[in-house]
C-alpha cells in the first residue's frame, strides 16, 4: 500500500491565532509533513493519526520560547539547559488532547514531553506523549 502525504500547513500562511496539532504515530498509510528548524528549514514527518488543537494562540508559549529565546535557530541536537527544559515542559503540558482513543474518559489529558526523543526536538516539531502513545507536537515554524 502506498502512503499519502499531507502537508500542514502548505502555503506557510499559518493564522494570525496560531495553530498546532499532534500527530499520534500509527500505522495509517498517512503521513503528516511540516517544516520546523526555524530558519534551518528542517523537513519533518510521522506517519500516524493527525489531531487538531483548540484554542487561542496555541503557539504562543512555544514561539516566545524558540523564536525569542532561541533566536529561530531550531534545536536540533540542543545541549538542553535544565532552565530551558523546565520552559519547554511547562509549554508542553499545556496543551490538551481531546478525545483520546484508549479510554472512555472524555476529559482532556495534557501531553508530556518525550524527553527520551529529545535528541529529535526542533522549532515546530516536539516529541510527545499522548494518551494514544507517542506522537509529535507541531506548530507553525518562525521563518
Amino acid at each position: 500500500m502506498s502512503k499519502r502525504c499531507v502537508f500542514l500547513d502548505p502555503d506557510g500562511s499559518g493564522t494570525e491565532r496560531g495553530w498546532a496539532f499532534v500527530v499520534v504515530a500509527a500505522p495509517t498509510g498517512v503521513v503528516h509533513r511540516t517544516q520546523g528548524g526555524g530558519f534551518g528549514r528542517v523537513s519533518q514527518e510521522q506517519e500516524g493519526c493527525l489531531i487538531p488543537l483548540f484554542g487561542r494562540e496555541l503557539d504562543a508559549d512555544l514561539r516566545a520560547f524558540f523564536v525569542g529565546g532561541l533566536k529561530g535557530q531550531g534545536a536540533h541536537g540542543l545541549d538542553w539547559p535544565p532552565e530551558l527544559l523546565v520552559r519547554l515542559r511547562d509549554a508542553v503540558a499545556e496543551f490538551r488532547v481531546y478525545g483520546a482513543t484508549n479510554h472512555d474518559d472524555t476529559w482532556p489529558a495534557a501531553l508530556a514531553l518525550d524527553e527520551s526523543r529529545l535528541d529529535e526536538a526542533d522549532e515546530a516539531w516536539l516529541p510527545v506523549l499522548t494518551p494514544d502513545g507517542p506522537g509529535w507536537l507541531a506548530w507553525e515554524n518562525s521563518d
